[in-house]
C-alpha cells in the first residue's frame, strides 16, 4: 500500500499536473506582499482559483502558489518536496503523518470543513425510505441515511430488486452499494471506508489488527462492487449529474451545495445524511511562519470566511455563513448537523486506515 502511494505521488511529480492557483499583485495598498507555496486537494482548486479569493488574499499580503494532488499522496510529496510552506489536504488524517514528516508539535488549524453525503435522485431516495433505509424529515425537509441498514444490506448481498418499490424503476438493478472514489489516491473514498470500518466495528474506531479483521469482509463487499474506481470525487459527481452510473454516490456536500449556490441546475437531487457520517475536516499543516500566516486568514479573515460559504463550504469559526445561504436552496441541507441528529465516526490512525483500505482491496 505505502509503495502504491509513493508510485502514485511520483506520477503527480512527472505528470505536471501542478497549476499556480493564485498570481495576483497587490497595487491597491502598501501591504508587503509574500509568496506562499504548498500543495492543496484538488477539491480546493476552484476556490483558491476565485478572482476574489485571489483578491482579499492579495489584501492581506499574500500570493499563494500551490500544486493540486490527491490528500493520501501529499505525505509523499511533502517529503520530497522543499520549500513547502504548506500543506492542504482534505482530512486530518493525511494532515498528522505530514505533521510527523515535518517533525510539527503544534495543532494545524481547520479553516472549513465538509460533511460527506449521499447524493441520489429523489424517486431513488423514496425507495430507499420505503424500505427503511432512509428517512426525510418531515419538519426540515433532510434526508437522513440509515448507515446500520446499509452495512446490514451489504453482508446480506441485498439488491434493488428486493426493495419494495424498485419495480417502478428498472435503472434500479443489481446490489445495492455506494459509488465512492478510489481510497488508494482520494480522500473521499478513504473516509467512506473508515465510515463503514467504524459502523462494522459495533461504532467503534478501527484501532488494530483485530478490528481491521473484524470488518474486513463488508469492506471488500463494498469496493469489490464498484469495480474501477476514479481518482478525483469530481469524476463520478459529474457522471450522476449527466444520468450515469450508479444511483448512490458518496460525496462532499460542498459539492452540492456549491451547485445550489451557482445556481446551476440539480434537478431532482436528494442529499442524504449518512446518519453517522464523517466530516472532511480541511486541515492545514503550516511548515513556515507564512504558512501560519495563511491558516490565520482563512480562519479569521470575515471576507474569506463568507467567500468559504459561498464554494459550499462550513467555516469553522462561522458554520451560521454556510446555513444563511443555503436556507432558500433546493436540494434540501442541513443547517444545524447537530439539531439534526447526524453523529460523527471516528476516524482511524493513517496507518490502520492504510490496513483497512489494503483489506477493501482484498491486498491483505
Amino acid at each position: 500500500m505505502r509503495r502504491a502511494l509513493g508510485v502514485a505521488a511520483a506520477l503527480v511529480l512527472l505528470g505536471g499536473v501542478g497549476y499556480a492557483l493564485i498570481q495576483h499583485k497587490n497595487t491597491t495598498d502598501n501591504v508587503k506582499t509574500v509568496t506562499v507555496t504548498g500543495l492543496i486537494g484538488s477539491e480546493k482548486r476552484a476556490f483558491f482559483e476565485n478572482d476574489e479569493v485571489k483578491a482579499e488574499l492579495a489584501k492581506q499580503g499574500l500570493v499563494v502558489r500551490a500544486d493540486s494532488t490527491g490528500s493520501w499522496t501529499m505525505s509523499d510529496q511533502a517529503a520530497k518536496t522543499p520549500g513547502l510552506d504548506f500543506a492542504f489536504p482534505a482530512s486530518a488524517a493525511p494532515a498528522r503523518e505530514i505533521q510527523r514528516i515535518w517533525k510539527l508539535q503544534d495543532s494545524p488549524l481547520v479553516p472549513f470543513y465538509s460533511p460527506l453525503v449521499i447524493v441520489a435522485h429523489e424517486p431513488v431516495a423514496k425507495v430507499l425510505q420505503e424500505n427503511k433505509l432512509a428517512e426525510l424529515d418531515g419538519g426540515t425537509g433532510v434526508w437522513t441515511f440509515r448507515m446500520d441498514e446499509y452495512v446490514n444490506a451489504l453482508k446480506g448481498g441485498r439488491r434493488w430488486e428486493d426493495l419494495s418499490g424498485a419495480g417502478k424503476h428498472p435503472e434500479l438493478s443489481g446490489q445495492l452499494f455506494v459509488t465512492t472514489t478510489d481510497p488508494d489516491s482520494s480522500s473521499s473514498g478513504a473516509m467512506y471506508l473508515a465510515l463503514l470500518s467504524y459502523i462494522a466495528n459495533n461504532h467503534q474506531v478501527v484501532s488494530d489488527d483485530a478490528g481491521v479483521a473484524a470488518v474486513k469482509d463488508v469492506l471488500h463487499t463494498a469496493n469489490a462492487l464498484q469495480g474501477i474506481q476514479k481518482s478525483s470525487s469530481d469524476e463520478p459527481f459529474r457522471d450522476f449529474g449527466a444520468g450515469i452510473g450508479n444511483p448512490l454516490i458518496f460525496a462532499y456536500e460542498s459539492q452540492a451545495a456549491a451547485l445550489a449556490l451557482q445556481n446551476k441546475p440539480t434537478g431532482d437531487m436528494v442529499v442524504l445524511y449518512p446518519d453517522t457520517t464523517v466530516y472532511s475536516d480541511h486541515t492545514l499543516v503550516a511548515h513556515t511562519d507564512n504558512g501560519r500566516r495563511l491558516a490565520d486568514v482563512l480562519q479569521n479573515d470575515e471576507v474569506l470566511r463568507n467567500l468559504e460559504a459561498r464554494f459550499g463550504l462550513r467555516p469553522q469559526a462561522k458554520p451560521e455563513a454556510f446555513a444563511n445561504l443555503m436556507r432558500e436552496k433546493k436540494p434540501t441541507f442541513a443547517p444545524d448537523l447537530t439539531a439534526a441528529r447526524i453523529k460523527q465516526a471516528t476516524l482511524p490512525s493513517l496507518d490502520n486506515l492504510l490496513k483497512l483500505t489494503a483489506a477493501a482491496k482484498g491486498t491483505k
